[in-house]
């Protein structure tokens, strides 16, 4: 399938001619690496060297200037020193080029010199709508145009079906020299450097619209615009795979989260989120990644994730079963008809039943027959040949008694071949038949779940956001601050907000912590079910309150710089007399003085008792790169050390919020679970879908948590909420 490219970007793929700035003859230099590349790939356009030095180089002439080159130029190469790439990227400009590579380092990734200069090019380059690669970039390959601009030693990638963009020029390198060793090509390279124009996002259009790429593999450090990503990739992902190694984990944005959701929903979880939602395959490492693309390369899908293990012994088998359940695959309970085959086929003490062990004594010809009677199996979708080198028979003779039945299935085979020296004409013949091979069947298993994942993915319907009509927008904004001014608050307002307290903004995160009241009446106007929430100032006020509201009560004390009231003992529940009530607010106001002596506190929040249920956590965050982010778990203080959550891009989906409560304990109790009542699992669907609707519509909410959300058996109460505003948005 063609995807929509950029036109901008095809000089880059489909160049009539090339010039190369750099070029040297000097045979240790990256120029002489490019220049010999470019010509040895075989490239069949035309070919100009740039050297203010003149003379010649692979008999062709070293130009001491653009201006000698006759047109066309589609594509320039710049491997010069930084600081003549602003003037070359300018002069390429005037020359009407309107694609470049700049190869050379020495910008943003070294210093603030260098950050200056990377941002004059993209000046320049604006400025005469040339599309940048780099810089600080080993440039791109189309093995199959053919086309090499990069420096690296040769020999280069043999063709292939699989794509590679890379944040690293370095990985690029490594990955190129291991693939040979390992049987497989690439078909399109893109290196992308310190990506000061061309991004990861702009590069899928035209890498997967490579007719010769069946699977598009990414290594990424991060990402330039995620929500772009996640809409770019969903238009791939149901054409092709992608799988992405994601690296650089960390945790410093969480030293400024306000709430247990902020602390939890680092940058990690949104990319999980982002991936998920756009179908993208995360895989753990490099080699993990290549696996599982030769895989869905090379193999077609199966039916389902019931696997048959072939093998000529028993321990292989062992940990083949082992591996397969870990990665959430099954063995095979093959049919009568099949075990019947297998008895009249194998020795009597063979094992028949899955793992299948032929004996030491398995012939090729076994093995052929074997996986043949297995395939037919209307009960196996998939399967795992096993073949350690055969004690009188060689490992080539299976594996070519083995490949003519492999390539006719059309449920896939992957082959676990174990061993060293006696397996390489095994591995030879495998690769030039595009059978995946791995060394061990922990491999070959997690080769197996990454096609019966995309099978299910390919399987199910697409997916539209739930949103809700009967939300009150026009309320929100109300209530929500928009400048300076208004944080402060107007004298109206602020009898609104939180009886005159002022919105005061976080000095870490510059973010605003919005009033209790506040938050329950956005949750009020989006659907959310709160309990009503009263304020009192003083031990008279509460009781009086309380003889409205009615017995039991829960008392919180009320202060936007404590967030987490319970940690300090600032909340006391059942409270069932005018006596203990006026005791415990003195109590609270008490406490709260001696722990936050600096803190503002308005007084103690009174709320009637709801009855006892399950207690969640639903929360939401905006993420820098992919937006909002809604977080569901089990709640309560212990949130962040049960780390039982999940996370899922916002607005959400069906799929999303079924992933949400599918994978997380608090989920799936929701069913019940011993002594513990089921709770309505559809009135937490409802929460989790109008939070998601709420954070999406109103940017400025930087975090929204409410722990404990109360799942009673009908219905869900919002028991505790604390928010925050970005003063930016």
């Amino acid at each position: 399938m063609t995807f929509p490219v950029d036109p901008t970007l095809l000089p880059f793929f489909e160049p009539r001619s090339i010039v190369l700035f750099g070029a040297s003859a000097r045979p240790t230099s990256l120029g002489f690496g490019v220049a010999r590349n470019l010509v040895q790939s075989g490239y069949p356009g035309t070919i100009h060297f740039v050297n203010p030095k003149g003379g010649l180089l692979m008999e062709r002439p070293l130009h001491s200037s653009l201006s000698s080159i006759p047109d066309p130029i589609d594509l320039a190469i710049l491997l010069i020193p930084a600081k003549f790439a602003p003037q070359t990227l300018a002069a390429c400009g005037q020359r009407g080029i309107r694609a470049a590579i700049i190869a050379s380092g020495g910008f943003r990734e070294t210093d603030e010199a260098g950050a200056a200069l990377e941002a004059e090019c993209l000046r320049i380059a604006e400025q005469y709508e040339i599309r940048v690669i780099g810089p600080n970039c080993i440039g791109l390959l189309d093995t199959h145009l053919p086309l090499d601009t990069t420096f690296l030693p040769p020999p280069g990638s043999t063709p292939g079906d699989i794509a590679f963009i890379s944040h690293s020029g370095a990985i690029c390198a490594a990955i190129i020299d291991w693939s040979v060793g390992q049987g497989f090509g690439f078909s399109r390279l893109v290196s992308l450097g310190n990506q000061s124009d061309v991004s990861e996002t702009d590069m899928l259009a035209p890498i997967a619209s490579d007719p010769h790429t069946k699977v598009v593999t990414m290594y990424m450090e991060g990402v330039k615009n995620g929500r772009s990503f996640v809409q770019q990739a969903s238009q791939i992902t149901p054409e092709k795979p992608i799988i992405a190694l994601k690296v650089g984990r960390f945790a410093s944005g969480q030293q400024a989260a306000a709430s247990h959701t902020g602390a939890l929903a680092g940058s990690e979880s949104a990319f999980n989120a982002a991936f998920r939602r756009s179908g993208v395959l995360r895989a753990h490492s490099s080699e993990e990644q290549f696996d599982w693309a030769k895989a869905l390369a090379w193999c077609p899908l199966p039916s389902g994730r019931s696997v048959a293990v072939l093998t000529n012994a028993g321990g292989p088998g062992v940990t083949a079963a082992d591996a397969l359940e870990a990665h959430g695959l099954n063995l095979a309970h093959l049919s009568s008809d099949t075990l019947a085959q297998m008895q009249a086929l194998l020795p009597p003490f063979a094992s028949l039943h899955n793992p299948i062990d032929m004996l030491a004594s398995a012939s090729p010809t076994d093995y052929a027959q074997c996986l043949r009677a297995v395939l037919a199996d209307e009960a196996v979708h998939s399967v795992m040949v096993i073949l350690p080198p055969p004690p009188m028979f060689s490992a080539g003779a299976v594996a070519k008694a083995l490949i003519p039945v492999i390539t006719t299935s059309d449920k896939p085979v992957v082959v676990a071949l174990m061993g060293g020296r006696l397996i390489p004409e095994a591995a030879q013949h495998f690769r030039a038949a595009q059978v995946p091979e791995y060394p061990f069947p922990e491999r070959a298993a997690s080769a197996l779940a990454v096609l019966a994942q995309r099978a299910e993915f390919l399987a199910q319907k697409p997916q539209t956001h739930v949103t809700f009509a009967d939300v009150e927008t026009d309320l929100v904004h109300h209530l929500l601050p928009k400048d300076e001014i208004s944080r402060k608050g107007t004298k109206a307002q602020n009898s609104l907000r939180e009886k005159s307290v002022p919105f005061a903004p976080s000095a870490v995160t510059k973010t605003y912590p919005l009033p209790t009241t506040i938050i329950n009446q956005m949750l009020l106007a989006y659907g959310i079910r709160v309990p009503p929430l009263e304020l009192a100032n003083s031990a008279e006020t509460a009781v009086a309150i309380v003889k409205d509201l009615g017995y039991p009560v829960a008392l919180k004390i009320a202060s936007p710089d404590i967030l987490h009231k319970s940690d300090m003992g600032g909340v006391v529940l059942n409270v069932t007399s005018p006596q203990a009530i006026a005791k415990n607010f003195t109590h609270l106001m008490a406490k709260a003085q001696a722990a936050y002596p600096e803190a503002t506190v308005h007084g103690v929040h009174i709320q009637p008792m709801i009855p006892e249920g399950q207690e969640v956590i639903v929360g939401a965050v905006q993420d820098p790169q992919f937006g909002p982010v809604v977080m569901f778990g089990s709640g309560g203080v212990e949130v962040e050390g049960l780390q039982d959550v999940a996370f899922a891009l916002a607005p959400l989906t069906e799929t999303d919020a079924h992933f949400l409560l599918n994978n997380t304990w608090a989920g799936k109790k929701l069913a019940g679970f011993r002594n513990i009542e089921a709770g309505d699992k559809t009135a937490v669907l409802d929460t989790l879908y109008r939070l998601g609707q709420l954070v999406a519509d109103f940017p400025e909410i930087a975090e929204i948590e409410i722990n404990p959300l109360r799942v009673l058996k009908n219905g869900v109460y919002a028991l505790d909420v604390r928010a925050t505003v970005d003063a930016s948005r």
